[in-house]
C-alpha cells in the first residue's frame, strides 16, 4: 500500500509542486496520473523514492514514513521500486547486459543470479536479440524496453514509469504500454505518468488527474480530461 497524505512541496522560490495531495495505491494496481507539464506529476514520484522532501505531509509505503528511514532502510526501500525515466539513463560505455547486470550486482545478486536472469528479463522486453549491443546501438524505443528490463529485473514490488514515452513515435510508445501492462498482469503495482492521451486511453483503468499541483480527479475508469 502507498499513501499520499497531504503532501506538500514548496520550493524555496516559492513555486509549489504539490499542493496537500491525498491518495493511496493498492498493491497490484496499475494507476496512470496524467497532467500537463509542470503539474507535479515527477514531483510526486520523486516523493516515493526519497529523491524530494514534502514541505508538509507525508509519503507512506506500508506502515512506513518514507522520509522518515534512515540511510540503510533508505537503500532498501529503494531496492522495493524500480524506476523508468524519459531519458532511459543506461550507461552509455556498458553493453546492455552490462547494463542490467550492474543493477543486480548493485542490490547484492549473485554471478549465477545475473547470468540466469538478465537475458531472461530482455526476452521479456523483447531485446534478447540485443543483449551485447551498446545503448547507442539502439532505437529509442529499444532503450526503454531495457531500462524497463533493468528497473525490473530484480522483481521489485512496485514500478514507477515518469513519462516513459514522451520521446518515442506511437508504435514504440503502444509496445511500452504493452510491456507495462505484462509487468503489472505478473503482480507488479504500476506507477505510470503521461501527458499523452494516447497512452491513458490504451491503458485504461484508473486515472489520477493533476493540475497545478493538485489532485483534481480519481477515477477508477478514467478518462484524460486537460
Amino acid at each position: 500500500m502507498i499513501y499520499y497524505d497531504k503532501v506538500s512541496k514548496v520550493y524555496p522560490d516559492k513555486t509549489v509542486a504539490l499542493d496537500e495531495v491525498s491518495f493511496g495505491v493498492e498493491p497490484k494496481e496499475f494507476v496512470t496520473i496524467v497532467g500537463a507539464s509542470g503539474a507535479g506529476k515527477t514531483t510526486l514520484m520523486r516523493m516515493l523514492i526519497g529523491e524530494e522532501w514534502p514541505s508538509a505531509g507525508a509519503v507512506f509505503l506500508e506502515s512506513f514514513n518514507v522520509h522518515r528511514l534512515g540511510k540503510r532502510d533508505m537503500t532498501k526501500l529503494r531496492r522495493r521500486i524500480g524506476t523508468v525515466f524519459q531519458d532511459y539513463r543506461l550507461i552509455p560505455n556498458k553493453t546492455i547486459y552490462e547494463n542490467i547486470a550492474f543493477a543486480m550486482e548493485a542490490s547484492g545478486k549473485t554471478d549465477g543470479e545475473v547470468a540466469s536472469d538478465v537475458p531472461r528479463v530482455l526476452e521479456l522486453v523483447n531485446l534478447g536479440h540485443k543483449i551485447w549491443n551498446f545503448p547507442s546501438e539502439l532505437s529509442g524505443g529499444e532503450r526503454q524496453r531495457a531500462a524497463i528490463a533493468r528497473a525490473i529485473v530484480t522483481q521489485p514490488d512496485i514500478v514507477i514509469a515518469d513519462e516513459p514515452t514522451g520521446n518515442l513515435d506511437p508504435a514504440n510508445t503502444y509496445e511500452i504500454v504493452r510491456i507495462l501492462q505484462k509487468i503489472n498482469e505478473l503482480g507488479t503495482t504500476v506507477l505510470l505518468t503521461t501527458h499523452n492521451k494516447g497512452v491513458v486511453d490504451t491503458v485504461g483503468g484508473r486515472i489520477i488527474t493533476m493540475d497545478k499541483g493538485k489532485v483534481i480527479k480519481d477515477d477508477r475508469e478514467g478518462k484524460y480530461i486537460l
